[in-house]
């Protein structure tokens, strides 16, 4: 198996509190334990995933690279 999400960057973050439901937390918890087993690194729990996977997310919307390109809707 090889998940989407690389290698995890130690850099700086922005504080934000988000709320989420019980089930993705859980999901999301799932999937930090399979990266980490993945990737060899320590986990770094859920919490540390939302990030990448969000990059990853846009990363591969083209409508949204589309709009980020002309500047507009």
């Amino acid at each position: 198996m090889t998940l989407k999400l690389g290698p995890i960057a130690d850099d700086k973050p922005v504080k934000m509190t988000i709320e989420m439901p019980a089930d993705v937390y859980r999901d999301l918890t799932a999937y930090a334990e399979a990266h980490a087993a993945e990737s060899g690194q320590a986990s770094h729990g859920p919490a540390k995933l939302i990030v990448p996977m969000l990059v990853q997310f846009m990363t591969d919307d083209r409508a949204f690279a589309k709009v980020r390109r002309t500047g507009g809707s």
